[in-house]
């Protein structure tokens, strides 16, 4: 299985989940080495080349990618009317381009197996919105209609291709925010608390694991997306 940018974060605990359970993990990054373990291959998502280098990388070191977690992605966020072309541009092109460059190239071998899961990992904020982020949750909502369309096209070669959604996970992001800021945001969300990162990777080992359940959207945020 192959995560992309697996070695921090979300990306991280999905890398070891699977890892823990026994499966072959690897993982892209953009530099530094893989954890112990893991198989690591630099790629950029928004660099076909590359990521078809990678890819074969992992292939020869551990056969085709039977499953993989479209994970790498990125923030540039800004008022609607200050918010820049290329500040725009970057994350689709990241967040939703990126994850549609790692699908196309992983279903050749899912095609040729007959059988292949794919996860791509989306936000609480790709179904609510977000002031200040209309480049982000542009980039998220796309993946639940690339998810969708990916289903129903590969669904029948039984390749499934889902999508989780967090919402506010304790990572390095949330621990930089100002003790109030975090109080606000923990008080809109129902349990009362941010999530784990090994929570998100639960949700991820059952997509992976669930082969009747195909374009489905799986949120992971306490509850603060409820009903979207």
């Amino acid at each position: 299985m192959l995560v992309t940018g697996g070695n921090r974060g979300i990306g991280l605990a999905i890398a070891q989940a699977f890892l823990e359970r026994g499966d072959k993990v690897a993982i892209t990054l953009r530099s530094g080495e893989a954890p112990a373990g893991m198989l690591g291959v630099v790629a950029d998502v928004t660099d076909g080349a590359a990521l078809d280098a990678a890819f074969a990388k992992v292939e020869a070191a551990h056969g085709p990618v039977e499953v993989l977690v479209a994970n790498a992605g990125t923030t540039r966020d800004q008022l609607l009317m200050r918010m820049s072309d290329e500040d725009f541009d970057a994350v689709v092109d990241t967040n939703l381009a990126g994850a549609w460059r790692c699908a196309r190239r992983a279903v050749r071998g899912m095609v040729r197996a007959k059988r292949g899961r794919v996860v791509f990992v989306g936000s609480v904020v790709g179904l609510l919105g977000s002031a200040g982020q209309t480049n982000y949750a542009a980039s998220k909502a796309g993946l639940v209609g690339l998810a969708r369309s990916l289903g129903r096209e590969l669904g029948g070669r039984g390749i499934t291709a889902n999508v989780v959604a967090p919402g506010f996970i304790e990572t390095d992001m949330t621990a930089d925010l100002a003790p109030a800021l975090q109080e606000k945001y923990q008080a809109g969300i129902p349990a009362g608390r941010f999530g784990q990162a090994a929570e998100v990777a639960h949700a991820v080992l059952f997509l992976a694991d669930a082969g009747y359940v195909n374009g489905a959207v799986l949120p992971v945020d306490g509850g603060l997306g409820m009903g979207h």
